[in-house]
């Protein structure tokens, strides 16, 4: 029966695992990207339109894979409009994790138990709107419902962390804490690049007219945030290259683009191994987790980002050499203070047992130091989650994982915790039913809960409430 209590639990073992250790356990939303002002804010949802479909790229590739007009996915269609094109998409999404994910969300968070169609369409949408719009339906009682103790956003270094101060001193039954994500120092070739270390001079206090002068600044803002409650940095790695460099190459390259100039592709990897490097000295001195997520290859439709911008459904994944350059900048670090705790994703899951060996290389100190993330964007599908599963335990300590996280902009999408953990079940229970592992519910059991929640509250020295 579809959704079932039991769905993907294909064994005895699977469903015991689930139903006694993994579905109680509260949720660490460890890389998300709501928004801390909307948070904090607490606003209704004025309909599931907003709720569901805003900034959802999801769910957008599959509608125009579906022929659905761009006016009704992200044009000036009505919201209903845009809804009922979606509850037409819906039956066409067996076998995507969008089909379950979407029935999930509607029975978990709605009561809503009937499937998703343009004939159900009127009904759902009169309904969910209707409690969308009382109490239980604000943004941060969502997160509480939804057994979320921990939320980790993701933050620009000239971000003010207004919201996590504020969200701090009134909100009793979660956290929100923030994430250094430096990814505008780094891409020193951006347009817009010297806006923003305007930006950057004005959180810092300090005039920024060298290379010098942005490290001390980006190391002040790393004090910053840990003062907030920062422990995670997190940076996207679409195309990694290592050049190693000298103070006067940065200084000359860093002058060259402050002045107009054009940088060289080398200058530019130059720059960017180099503060790589000093950013992964700062993350160790203070104990942070370093997140490194790799080989998205972004904007692909040009006519489409001129209209619509980045992070709009337009990305695929990179293919490219990885172990060589990832090595020589993980060494580095290591033959200086040494690596900070790493997790490695990425979006091309070819790279995993190249990540999953290289990473094998540097554990000392901290149980599961360097981790393999979890299945990410095009890899969090039943499938995906298996692999990257399977491979982790395979070559490393599946029992030390630190486990899901949504990467999401949706106070929706906590259900993603629910399928993982059901996927992570229905694994280990044919590990037994296979003889690969002993039907030792307390064994099993316990690991499961730690994958699930215990090992992301000890690993990543959160202070929970």
């Amino acid at each position: 029966m579809f959704l079932n209590d039991d769905f993907l639990l294909s064994t005895a073992t699977a469903r015991t695992l689930f139903h006694k250790h993994a579905s109680h356990m509260p949720i660490i939303d460890y890389h998300c990207h709501l928004d801390p002002k909307e948070i904090y804010e607490n606003q209704p949802f004025k309909n599931i339109t907003e709720a569901w479909l805003y900034g959802d790229h999801y769910k957008w590739r599959l509608m125009r894979a579906n022929g659905v007009p761009e006016s009704h996915i992200t044009g000036d269609a009505s919201d209903f409009d845009k809804f009922l094109a979606w509850a037409r998409t819906v039956p066409k999404t067996i076998g995507n994790p969008l089909f379950s994910w979407t029935h999930l969300e509607l029975r978990r968070f709605f009561g809503v138990n009937e499937l998703l169609n343009e004939q159900s369409a009127p009904r759902i949408w009169e309904s969910v709107n209707e409690k969308l719009a009382g109490e239980p339906f604000k943004r941060r009682n969502i997160i509480k419902n939804a057994n979320v103790k921990l939320v980790c956003t993701t933050d620009d270094p000239a971000d003010s962390l207004e919201y996590h101060r504020l969200l701090k001193e009134e909100e009793q039954d979660f956290s929100v804490l923030p994430t250094f994500r430096p990814d505008k120092a780094l891409n020193i070739d951006a347009p817009g690049f010297p806006d923003w270390l305007k930006r950057l001079e004005a959180a810092s206090g300090r005039t920024i007219a060298s290379y010098k002068d942005l490290v001390e600044a980006l190391r002040s803002r790393v004090d910053y945030f840990h003062d907030h409650g920062c422990r995670l940095s997190d940076h996207a790695l679409d195309i990694l290259r290592y050049k190693a460099g000298d103070v006067s190459e940065l200084e000359t390259i860093f002058r060259k683009r402050t002045t107009g100039e054009v940088l060289t592709q080398e200058e530019i990897t130059v720059y960017r191994t180099e503060l790589l490097t000093a950013l992964i000295g700062m993350y160790r001195e203070k104990d942070w987790t370093m997140q490194l997520h790799l080989h998205a290859y972004r904007n692909n439709n040009t006519p489409m980002f001129n209209k619509l911008g980045p992070d709009t459904g337009y990305d695929a994944l990179n293919d490219l050499p990885i172990t060589a350059p990832l090595s020589q900048l993980l060494d580095r670090a290591e033959c200086g203070a040494g690596l900070p705790k790493t997790i490695l994703y990425s979006l091309n899951p070819k790279d995993y047992p190249s990540l999953l060996t290289l990473m094998g290389c540097y554990q000392k100190e901290t149980p599961g130091k360097l981790q393999l993330g979890s299945g990410w964007w095009y890899n969090d599908t039943r499938s995906g989650m298996r692999q990257q599963l399977t491979l982790f335990a395979e070559h490393s300590l599946l029992a030390g994982f630190v486990g899901m996280l949504t990467d999401s902009r949706s106070f929706l999408s906590y259900t993603r915790h629910e399928y993982f953990r059901r996927v992570l079940c229905e694994l280990i229970g044919e590990w037994v039913q296979r003889g690969e592992a002993p039907d030792d519910e307390g064994l099993l059991g316990g690991m499961v809960e730690d994958i699930a929640y215990s090992n992301a509250a000890s690993y990543f020295g959160f202070d929970m409430k």
